[in-house]
């Protein structure tokens, strides 16, 4: 038996990786682990460790960074206290397989102790960009950690294997998104507004700003400009989640706590869950901010997009995904868009570029063939020929 150990910090990741987990969990050769950290076990982020309680997963080990500032120095002393934290961890556990997702902070300094303590890494979501984020690099060298890589597109294929990683051990499997979305049993409207305690408007719109975590002007001025082409928006609910455990996050957080005490229409939470969040996304008319959430998964729904400024440059999009800058007016314009009669035409055309759902088994069926070939063996760079 085979133990693999997930590691999830975040609403957002976690999201993705439930349903491979609770896979991972039946199969008779493998043993489910699971390591909970960083946003996950902070009241200021909604603790949504509760969640994952709920959703019936045993928790192995608590990895807490005590995450309460967002300044780069922070950051930096999370990255090393998550080292040392989830080296003590693997210690405990002894996993033969590390599982994680994505480009955060927290999952580096996951990555990296799993790589001194030599555990191969199942990396998901691998080769995607992110040019305005910190994270982009973070990507990126957590796929040089990495063994295996799972990702969402033969782009991202290419550019995984581009990195000098062996193609053998690179798959095309789609977004884990589009496949939690596919197995979930959406609430209806009414079960929506009893359980967040508001009313659906004629207009309806989902807002998630994160950080722009290279610029802080643009963080600035990008959510300063986004709550002021929403202040007099008529008959619209809108839907605020909070921005993440990123440097200059508490700064948006704090901005949009103020809008929604100043407006009656709007409403914040901490986190939706996935469910709740993808059951909002059937009746609302756009997500608008800079979530990855609303390049890979949104464009399932049908549903339009309003990407603001570069945190999610290089990403590949749907044509539902409208990309715009930091700019009032420009932001302005793309609400007016929306709401086009003719604007309806590009929904009904949208393709997700992230896949049709069934990653998760595509997953196991690939894991299982390389971890019974597995040979410890180095890795290798593999050289493009040229």
């Amino acid at each position: 038996m085979k133990k693999i150990c997930f590691i999830t910090g975040s609403r957002a990741e976690y999201g993705l990786l439930k349903n491979l987990m609770r896979s991972v969990r039946k199969k008779k050769n493998y043993k489910l682990q699971l390591i909970v950290s960083c946003m996950h076990l902070s009241k200021k982020f909604g603790n949504t460790i509760n969640e994952i309680k709920i959703d019936g997963f045993k928790i192995n080990i608590k990895v807490n960074l005590n995450i309460n500032a967002d300044k780069p120095n922070d950051i930096c002393k999370y990255v090393g206290i998550g080292i040392k934290k989830f080296s003590d961890a693997y210690s405990k556990l002894r996993p033969n397989y590390i599982a994680l997702l994505g480009d955060r902070f927290e999952i580096f300094a996951a990555a990296t102790a799993a790589l001194i303590h030599n555990i191969p890494i199942i990396h998901f979501h691998g080769g995607e960009l992110t040019e305005s984020s910190i994270d982009d690099a973070f990507r990126h060298s957590i796929t040089k950690m990495s063994t295996y890589h799972f990702v969402a597109n033969k782009i991202y294929h290419k550019r995984v294997e581009q990195l000098g990683e062996n193609p053998n051990n690179i798959f095309n499997v789609g977004g884990l998104g589009v496949d939690s979305i596919k197995k979930t049993n959406f609430l209806n409207k009414k079960d929506i507004e009893k359980k967040l305690k508001f009313k659906f408007l004629q207009k309806n719109l989902l807002i998630t700003y994160h950080p722009e975590t290279l610029s802080k002007k643009e963080t600035k001025k990008g959510i300063e400009n986004l709550l002021k082409s929403l202040k007099n928006l008529k008959n619209t609910r809108l839907i605020f989640t909070s921005s993440n455990a990123d440097t200059y996050g508490d700064y948006i957080n704090k901005k949009i706590k103020t809008f929604v005490k100043n407006n009656k229409n709007a409403n914040f939470f901490y986190s939706l869950g996935s469910v709740i969040y993808y059951s909002c996304l059937k009746y609302i008319d756009a997500v608008i901010g800079n979530s990855s959430s609303g390049i890979a998964e949104v464009p399932t729904f049908k549903k339009f997009t309003i990407n603001i400024g570069n945190r999610q440059k290089g990403r590949l999009k749907a044509k539902s995904v409208l990309d715009c800058s930091t700019n009032l007016h420009d932001i302005k314009k793309c609400l007016r868009f929306i709401y086009l009669p003719q604007s309806k035409k590009i929904l009904k055309n949208t393709i997700n570029l992230y896949g049709n759902g069934n990653a998760t088994n595509k997953i196991l069926n690939n894991l299982h063939d390389l971890i019974k070939k597995r040979k410890n063996l180095p890795k290798k760079f593999f050289d493009i020929k040229i």
